[in-house]
């Protein structure tokens, strides 16, 4: 496993989102003007990377290119130079086809589901996930096409392993990176408990670079954990809409400015866009 400069953190913002809407938190962004000042308003506080979900005018998971090239273009009027990084996760109700075509807008990074889940409660209760092999061969070779940095996304250990199938492929490049993500139980998904953490790390490959994403209460200590270790971090109101126990985060930048008052306090500073681009293997904004 590749790790951060001891005195640095690589901190993503994750705005909204496929499940999370404004019945459960009325300050979940949802439409391009609110999405984009959310996005500069995290970049502000010290995010280097904007994750990106769109939604329709009433509110649903799209993965409509003009939505997202509108969110896009939104977000760098602000000035906001953060990496542009859109989910191709999409939502329950998209196909593999609505999923796959967020990367005509040409962000510079994109989520790659790495395998099959089968979601255990909710309203979509015993209905798989479908990332099959060659579904996720087909994303990374549109991503490597298209200049596109994947964010792999490992919901269970069993995931390296496709990794490597790509790696094999020749469809990705190094430095690799991946996203563990942690307690979204709905999809069968791994456990948000230390334990689970510390085993996990044990299987990253060499050459890649792992992002830490906790789900709901998680949040905020596997995140802290994964500063320490190394390791860079997600927040945001995708994965947790609580800013404490009972209490509604007022904004995203909120968990933003949380985590890096977190980072300071442990001698770390915030990785600038540009310094996160040449980390990760990203082409500078301006070519």
């Amino acid at each position: 496993m590749l790790k951060v400069p001891a005195n640095k953190i690589l901190l993503t913002v994750s705005l909204s989102g496929a499940a999370t809407f404004k019945s459960m938190n009325p300050n979940v962004p949802e439409q391009p003007d609110e999405i984009a000042q959310q996005a500069y308003d995290c970049y502000n506080e010290g995010a280097c990377i904007v994750h990106i979900h769109a939604r329709d005018e009433k509110g649903m998971p799209t993965g409509d290119p003009k939505v997202f090239q509108n969110i896009k273009e939104k977000i760098r009027g602000k000035g906001v130079q953060a990496i542009m990084q859109f989910s191709t996760g999409g939502g329950p109700g998209l196909n593999l086809e609505q999923r796959l075509t967020c990367l005509d807008a040409l962000p510079e990074s994109a989520s790659l589901n790495m395998g099959t889940l089968m979601r255990v409660a909710g309203e979509y209760k015993d209905v798989p996930w479908l990332n099959s092999r060659s579904d996720v061969a087909r994303f990374a070779a549109r991503m490597k096409e298209l200049g596109i940095k994947p964010e792999m996304e490992i919901f269970s250990p069993t995931f390296f392993r496709e990794v490597m199938v790509l790696a094999k492929e020749g469809l990705i490049e190094k430095p690799y990176h991946v996203n563990l993500v942690f307690g979204m139980s709905y999809q069968g998904a791994m456990e948000s408990t230390p334990k689970h953490l510390n085993s996990i790390l044990e299987f990253v490959p060499d050459d890649t670079y792992v992002n830490i994403s906790g789900v709901g209460a998680a949040q905020l200590p596997l995140t802290t954990m994964g500063m320490i270790y190394g390791c860079c971090i997600r927040v945001g109101m995708e994965d947790n809409i609580y800013y404490s126990k009972g209490v509604l985060a007022k904004s995203n930048a909120e968990l933003v400015a949380r985590t890096v008052r977190i980072a300071r306090e442990l001698g770390k500073e915030p990785m600038s866009p540009a310094e996160a681009r040449e980390f990760l293997g990203i082409k500078p904004l301006d070519t």
